[in-house]
């Protein structure tokens, strides 16, 4: 499994949001993985197994999932940064996603 994990849900509507485009990048801003989020919003391979601790960034471009629904939405994308300092423990990212509002926790 990867280290690190996401899920989407439409909070809106209430349900998973699939085609988004997430991206994982690591402390020098390289980009180490990218993933799409399935039927059922989740990306569960984005990267490697195991991160060296550090800053990262998972980055979703939600602009075109809300276009191709046609709806309008105020952010094109959604960036988190997150710390991984305990390389033996998974990071499970979500992000509850609305046209004009997001939030996000450490998930398990």
């Amino acid at each position: 499994m990867s280290h690190v994990t996401t899920h989407v849900l439409d909070a809106a509507l209430g349900r998973p949001a699939p085609g988004i485009d997430v991206g994982l990048s690591g402390p020098s801003g390289e980009i180490i993985a990218v993933g799409v989020t399935d039927a059922d919003g989740r990306v569960k391979d984005l990267g490697p197994e195991v991160l060296p601790a550090g800053d990262y960034r998972l980055e979703f471009e939600v602009g075109s999932y809300f276009t191709a629904a046609g709806r309008t939405a105020f952010y094109p994308r959604v960036t988190i940064d997150f710390i991984v300092t305990d390389v033996d423990e998974h990071y499970h990212v979500p992000l509850l996603l609305s046209p004009f509002a997001y939030s996000t926790y450490r998930g398990s």
